[in-house]
């Protein structure tokens, strides 16, 4: 039901002219009085037809002029008629339109190109935005219009987001408009895919098999710790994504979806992994059955969908043309394919350093060095004694320096040596216990019970 929402005054309607119910009349009317007979020969008097408003409205006007008159007291006050906040019902005539638009500050101006007035606008305006806020995204409006004279009398106007949150504005008879609230209205989805790894790319594989292009990022992230997608992935492995998906009450997904359990199996090894925000902690992160983590000192690539081009050791150099030491990994990538702090650390140095092209180095909490070589740029904020965290975008692969092609460089320090990124034990993983160990166990068990009724690709 409308709520009146003190819009009446900028609103901007039509005059309402008064009615009368003639079956009130006769009710309300003074009672009749004898009438001498006429005389003879007296001319008849013409009445007019009986209860007609005309009539009626005079003899009710008379009637009280002469009582007025006749008692000599002023008269009492008119009480002032109360403001109606009944939704005025749907007119025959209206015309109807639907638009969608950017934003819930967009609905104003479309309902003035419609030619309502500016009054009316701006009250509608007003009542859009406290129900809608002014954040981003689309609003679907539809408003019926009734034409009168110059102008468009707006009657009735629905604005709502994708996720069913917005606002009813219906007509009041005393020119104002009442204004119903509308609650969002989703549910969430759960899809499970499963599929083989192909000899193209793991990229081909997921999207093949029904995961969300968006996701295949997160997919790959959530096992950087585990497995080289690049040496240890092979044509036939075995993965599984299961994402939720908020959707509206038309089914339409809302929002982007949400990767909440990956799991993949090798011939060599197989992990299954669920999303889970640990209680105090305000990023999610991933857990296996156990509750034990994912992360790591370091991340084992700090580069997605990268190929790996030469590992780390001795080789011949493909410029200088002699055997020298190759101190780290190259990561073989198009420029602009973004490069990732491989742990938590403070930048060292982030410029231009001769052969090794734009150069940043960070040093981890445990006091190890990371190097990445060649970049095309620095992302913004990366500058000498800037905190990074693990997964962070530092700057983008480049050919800068001495390079025969785009690429990443990357080397591990240990106590100011390098050593080999790819055998590297980068230490173990927290486990969790007490309450978040609950909860963790809680979301597992709600996660594989989606999972198991739901289809499966």
């Amino acid at each position: 039901m409308g709520t009146n929402n003190g819009l009446g005054d900028a609103a901007v309607t039509g005059n309402e002219s008064d009615s009368f119910d003639p079956r009130t009349w006769r009710r309300n009317a003074p009672a009749p009085t004898a009438v001498s007979p006429r005389p003879a020969g007296a001319p008849v008097a013409r009445t007019l037809p009986a209860w007609t408003p005309a009539a009626a409205s005079l003899a009710v006007l008379l009637a009280g002029a002469v009582a007025a008159y006749a008692s000599r007291q002023p008269p009492a006050a008119a009480a002032a008629p109360a403001a109606s906040v009944v939704p005025a019902a749907p007119v025959a005539n209206a015309s109807r339109r639907t638009l969608i638009v950017a934003a819930a500050g967009e609905v104003a101006p479309a309902i003035a190109a419609s030619g309502v007035p500016a009054a009316a606008v701006a009250a509608i305006d007003r009542a859009v935005l406290a129900a809608l806020g002014e954040a981003p995204g689309e609003v679907r409006m539809e408003f019926d219009l009734v034409e009168e004279g110059a102008v468009q009398r707006l009657t009735r106007l629905v604005a709502a987001r994708q996720d069913g949150a917005g606002v009813i504005l219906t007509a009041r008879p005393d020119g104002g408009y009442a204004s119903e609230v509308q609650q969002a209205k989703l549910t969430t989805e759960l899809k499970v895919v499963r599929g083989e790894m192909d000899a193209t790319s793991f990229y081909n594989a997921a999207v093949n098999a029904g995961v969300t292009d968006s996701l295949v990022s997160a997919f790959a992230a959530a096992f950087s710790f585990d497995f080289d997608f690049q040496r240890e992935i092979k044509p036939g492995d075995i993965f599984e994504a299961a994402f939720e998906q908020k959707v509206n009450a038309q089914g339409n997904p809302v929002g982007a979806p949400v990767l909440v359990y990956a799991s993949l199996s090798t011939a060599e090894k197989s992990r299954a992994l669920y999303r889970f925000l640990a209680p105090g902690e305000t990023e999610p992160g991933w857990f296996d059955g156990n509750g034990r983590s994912t992360v790591k000192a370091l991340m084992r690539t700090p580069v997605d969908g990268a190929r790996i081009s030469s590992n780390f050791g001795f080789r011949i150099h493909p410029v200088l043309g002699y055997q020298k030491l190759h101190k780290g990994t190259d990561f073989a990538a198009p420029t602009g394919t973004p490069i990732y702090a491989s742990g938590n650390a403070v930048v060292e140095w982030a410029a231009m350093k001769g052969a090794n092209g734009n150069l940043t180095i960070l040093r981890h909490d445990n006091g190890w060095q990371t190097y990445y070589l060649h970049q095309s740029v620095f992302m913004p904020g990366i500058v000498p004694g800037a905190r990074v965290r693990q997964g962070q975008e530092i700057g983008e692969v480049g050919t800068t320096g001495r390079s025969t092609g785009p690429h990443l460089h990357y080397e591990v320090h240990v106590d100011g040596q390098p050593v080999d990124p790819m055998s590297l034990d980068v230490g173990g993983a927290r486990t969790l216990d007490g309450a978040a160990m609950t909860a963790f166990r809680k979301e597992r068990d709600r996660i594989d019970t989606s999972r198991a009724g739901s289809a499966t690709g």
